[in-house]
């Protein structure tokens, strides 16, 4: 019967659109993903394999602990192209040229630049310019006493004092000096995951909303009930194939996704720390770039598991395809409408939404708080297991409500 079912959504000409879909929007995706550039010692940009290559190995000159004394040779060398008569030159080739000389250091360049920042929330891209190699010995301390001076001042009345003590305890309780490698294909996969999982979910909400709506489209509801299984099995065929369904073109997708980015720009620095990264310099979880990923994965999985569900069960429950499409709309447009809001109330409800699961890469970034029983936790334990538990809960929903139809 599953299998029944799993063939009215993938064999029916709107099924085969939406996979051709899935796999273009995939596509494009990876294209955007990949576009990487080199420049190289003439000034001229290159792209494709070979910039590929070059950055690698550039990046790769740098790799190991970030010690003081690796730290005070990346400001001595940026120091040195920054004064260059190259970057200093008016002509855009000659700039390029010294822009060549400083790919090897760049993404350390960064973190330099978030780590002497002046405030918490800074951002400066010349300020790593400025340094000096006596500055070389706070490059960790900074990271801590910019997030303590932060607490006390501009986030004072957001977080509760076990909650700033908790926040100061990840953050002295990570070990350092950071490792850092080349780690190209992770930061691009990262930065383009919530757009294929979010793309995925779009599909999957059309994928499954007809499950158990167009029985009664169809007006073939009086003989799928009337049949010896139409109130049991047949019931819990539609709700396997839901699962089937979204397990099948949600791991298809990512799986495709992360190979062609991971093959294309390589998996180096899997073992690094998050915060070697930039995008991961002020997180408070002490975890590796590999562990992100499988948060990442597996948050994404979650919160299409439940999303595709909760579609089935309005499909079910109203006999209407269109309002089950429009779930998944609603639960990840509407909450970007709201962000915005200064709140600290609206920010942590926000926190706990199911499309943040969608969205792991950046909920790994919040300082979303939760005291339970007397014990801090963040937001992204607290979403896989809610909504872990919600998902399980609907299946029994659905089936008890849906075999209890009457016969129209």
């Amino acid at each position: 019967m599953c299998r029944y079912e799993l063939k009215k959504v993938f064999l029916k000409t709107g099924g085969k659109i939406a996979l051709l879909l899935l796999l273009f929007l995939v596509g494009v995706t990876c294209y955007f993903a990949t576009n990487i550039f080199y420049v190289d010692g003439k000034g001229d940009k290159k792209y494709g394999p070979v910039a590929v290559r070059e950055l690698r190995a550039m990046q790769k000159e740098w790799a190991g602990f970030l010690e003081e004394e690796k730290i005070r040779q990346v400001i001595t060398e940026n120091r040195r192209i920054r004064h260059s008569k190259e970057a200093l030159s008016d002509e855009t080739r000659e700039n390029e040229i010294a822009y060549s000389w400083g790919q090897g250091i760049s993404e350390i360049r960064n973190l330099l630049n978030y780590s002497y920042a002046s405030h918490f929330r800074e951002y400066d891209y010349y300020r790593a310019d400025s340094l000096s190699e006596t500055d070389a010995g706070d490059f960790y301390a900074n990271r801590v006493s910019l997030l303590k001076a932060w607490l006390d001042e501009e986030a004072k009345d957001t977080f509760s004092d076990k909650e700033k003590a908790y926040l100061m305890d990840q953050y002295h309780r990570i070990q350092t000096p950071f490792y850092y490698n080349y780690m190209k294909g992770w930061t691009q996969l990262f930065a383009f995951s919530p757009t294929i999982i979010m793309i995925s979910m779009l599909i999957l909400g059309y994928l499954v909303a007809g499950i158990f709506s167009n029985e009664f489209v169809w007006k073939s509801d009086s003989v799928f009930f009337s049949s010896v299984y139409g109130r049991n099995k047949a019931v819990t065929s539609k709700i396997k194939a839901g699962f089937c369904i979204t397990t099948m073109v949600y791991w298809g997708s990512v799986i495709l996704y992360s190979g062609f980015i991971l093959l294309y720009l390589g998996a180096d620095g899997m073992n690094c720390p998050v915060q070697a990264d930039i995008s991961g310099w002020k997180c408070f979880y002490n975890i590796t770039i590999w562990q992100k990923y499988l948060l990442v994965i597996a948050g994404g999985y979650m919160g299409c598991l439940f999303i595709s569900f909760l579609s089935m069960l309005v499909s079910a429950k109203t006999k209407s395809t269109v309002l089950a499409v429009m779930v998944p709309f609603v639960l990840i447009f509407i909450p970007s409408f709201l962000a915005n809001m200064n709140s600290v109330f609206v920010n942590k409800i926000l926190s706990l939404l199911p499309d943040q699961l969608l969205q792991m890469e950046a909920a790994l970034n919040y300082f979303s708080l939760f005291t339970i029983a007397g014990r801090v936790i963040g937001a992204v334990p607290i979403l896989l297991v809610v909504y872990a538990a919600l998902t399980v809960a609907i299946g029994p929903v659905i089936y008890w409500g849906y075999s209890r139809k009457q016969i129209s």
